[in-house]
């Protein structure tokens, strides 16, 4: 890396990466690598080392380049407009090398306004609360080629995705040192090695993208192009994917192209105009939020967040981008009472350019990186999110299934006397579980404002509140459905998720939190070495039931299965606290019924009622099959059956 120059020489114009080809895609909106475009860049001119500076800010009347390295002069390095209709502003700074700290001055066409911004491709930030960009290169030595060259299959559509959600400032933390958070590489060795442990195939990152309120949990992003600063520099977080990698652990990063914050140094009124936003509040501003929406119409905002994304994917070696509040994106009407908003051409609700928008991202991510995943975060009935573009969909990999989570968590919160009368609160998910590829989610908008952790919304005393949380996570790993479930949950966090402290790992000292931790490494182990629980996630032939009519003890028995017909899993669940003796279950074969998983065994914390291994079948017929089992169902408790031989 090059140093930093206290002295830097004059500066420089015609000097340029951005071609007549690079302008004329971004002004089409299809330049999807700006960053190797735009922003400040260390080159070797001539044999001079500097920095080539590129802004777009087309309404701007002057643009200079101004750091700690001229005295923060406004005027000191003034840029030069591009020679064409562009609105780009270059310039080459001599002398300046990685770590120099700067911000563009802009003076506005427009009412007098001047400003100082942040550069919108910033590959680094200071750390807040300061918020100047700093030069900085991305060079790093990747340890992950093994990952990299076969990543195709473990994130295809197909494996098993266990994602562990969390957030990088309150995983863990280190209290003999002031309780701070753990830096990337710090992060990196430990959280590699426990979700490998755990047996999570994939971690998923609330955003690490720039942002200026630790609070906001990185949902209010400026620097869509650096990871934050908070836990050291953009090569201490190559460090941490390189780890996971290694661990063969994939990671998915939240990305939110939806809306950024009103902070002065941001994208908002970048060049005196709503260059980035609707000028209009009613299509340009989130009344919930308090945030500015992107212009998805703008062909050049297009550009630059879809280069966004594959910053994350071709830098970082992201395996996927969980797109957020996707809803909040597709209809005009958002979070808007009547009058508050402004119908598309068609007199429609529907955000026509956020549409197109979404349906280019996805075609252009998977057409430069097959082997990765987009997952969308969209709670609304919107058709076909998850099918491809040219068939009408919106291109994502998978979707949040927003329905099973309200309706599951609603019935596992009653008390198990009542839940009998809501038995299809739980049935209902399969009606329409293929009609998009689906991901479980139990995330961390479950165990904040109030909504008390996951542990605490289950009914009874302490043991039957963990009884029905493994009950919970045994019913959600045999679902259709990919899973995710946010760091805490698996081995019972008490507190309400707290952004300002770690996760209670002290509660792994109580035998029963360090069973229900047991329990879910073996789910995740269990998971992803049965195809029978994966390979057909999203095709109604991997599922089928045996019984969802009996109510009345709120008993529930299916049977996922995988390509090989012979490849089945019996799973029974019962949601009563009522052992149930000789409770018959209808086979579709013959035969010793190996009981792999039991959520109510001793090593799980449970009352250790089971099967003593397994069960013959007996050629009795129900539930329209030739063979059965009679089985004893633990209270509270899942079994997880596999034939013999």
């Amino acid at each position: 890396m090059l140093e930093t120059a206290t002295h830097p020489s004059r500066l420089r114009h015609g000097i340029s990466l951005m071609t007549d080809h690079d302008v004329y895609l971004f002004k089409q909106g299809n330049h999807f690598r700006l960053y190797n475009k735009l922003g400040a860049h260390l080159h070797n001119h001539d044999g001079e080392l500097g920095v080539i500076f590129a802004v777009w800010a087309p309404n701007a009347r002057s643009v200079s380049v101004m750091g700690d390295f001229n005295e923060w002069d406004p005027q000191g390095f003034p840029l030069q407009a591009r020679q064409d209709d562009s609105g780009i502003w270059e310039g080459f700074v001599g002398g300046l090398g990685n770590g120099a700290v700067y911000k563009y001055f802009i003076e506005s066409q427009h009412r007098g306004y001047s400003v100082a911004k942040g550069d919108p491709f910033a590959s680094r930030w200071e750390q807040s609360p300061q918020t100047a960009s700093v030069v900085w290169d991305l060079d790093y030595q990747w340890g992950d080629d093994e990952w990299m060259r076969n990543r195709a299959q473990p994130n295809s559509l197909s494996a098993p995705w266990s994602i562990y959600e969390m957030h990088p400032g309150s995983w863990r933390r280190v209290p003999h040192e002031n309780n701070r958070y753990l830096n990337y590489r710090e992060l990196g060795d430990q959280l590699s090695d426990y979700s490998h442990h755990m047996g999570f195939t994939h971690v998923e990152c609330m955003p690490v993208m720039e942002h200026p309120f630790y609070g906001s949990w990185g949902y209010q992003t400026t620097g869509l192009f650096a990871p934050s600063s908070r836990y050291g520099t953009p090569q201490d977080f190559m460090y941490m994917v390189d780890r996971l990698h290694q661990r063969g652990v994939g990671i998915v990063l939240d990305w939110v192209p939806s809306h950024f914050p009103d902070d002065e140094y941001g994208l908002v009124y970048f060049d005196g105009t709503n260059l980035f936003e609707h000028e209009d509040p009613k299509r340009g501003y989130h009344p919930d939020w308090n945030s500015y929406i992107y212009n998805y119409g703008r062909f050049e905002v297009r550009s630059i967040l879809i280069s966004s994304a594959m910053l994350w994917l071709d830098k970082y070696h992201a395996d996927g981008l969980r797109v957020d509040a996707v809803a909040s994106m597709l209809y005009l009407d958002y979070g808007r009472k009547a009058g508050e908003w402004i119908p598309n051409d068609r007199g429609g609700n529907e955000d026509v350019d956020a549409i197109e928008f979404l349906r280019k991202l996805n075609e252009s991510v998977y057409r430069e990186f097959p082997d990765v995943q987009t997952i969308a975060e969209e709670s609304t009935a919107w058709p076909m999110v998850s099918r491809p573009a040219h068939l009408g969909g919106l291109g994502f990999g998978m979707k949040w299934k927003m329905g099973w989570m309200h309706d599951t968590l609603n019935y596992m919160a009653e008390d198990p006397v009542y839940r009998k009368y809501d038995h299809d609160k739980l049935t209902f998910s399969v009606w329409y579980a293929f009609s998009e590829n689906y991901m479980l989610p139990l995330s961390h908008d479950e165990v904040v404002y109030g909504k008390g952790s996951l542990l605490n919304k289950m009914p009874g005393d302490d043991w039957q509140k963990l009884a029905n949380l493994r009950a919970l996570f045994g019913y959600m790993y045999a679902h259709p459905g990919k899973k995710l479930l946010f760091m805490g949950d698996e081995f019972g966090q008490q507190n309400e998720w707290n952004h300002e402290s770690s996760l209670d790992w002290h509660l792994l000292d109580d035998p029963a939190h360090q069973g229900l931790q047991n329990w879910v490494r073996d789910l995740n182990h269990t998971y992803r070495e049965q195809p029978a629980l994966h390979q057909l996630d999203f095709s109604d032939s991997g599922f089928e039931w045996v019984d969802f009519h009996d109510a009345e003890k709120s008993v529930l028995t299916f049977i996922r299965k995988a390509n090989d017909p012979e490849d089945v899993v019996l799973v029974v669940c019962n949601f009563t606290p009522v052992p149930r003796e000789n409770y018959i279950v209808g086979v579709p074969k013959a035969g010793y019924w190996r009981e792999m998983l039991n959520s109510d065994a001793d090593r799980y914390g449970g009352s250790g009622l089971g099967n003593s291994g397994g069960a013959e079948s007996a050629p009795v017929p129900a539930q329209g099959r030739y063979h059965s089992l009679y089985l004893t169902l633990p209270p509270l408790g899942v079994l997880y059956f596999k034939l013999a031989g």
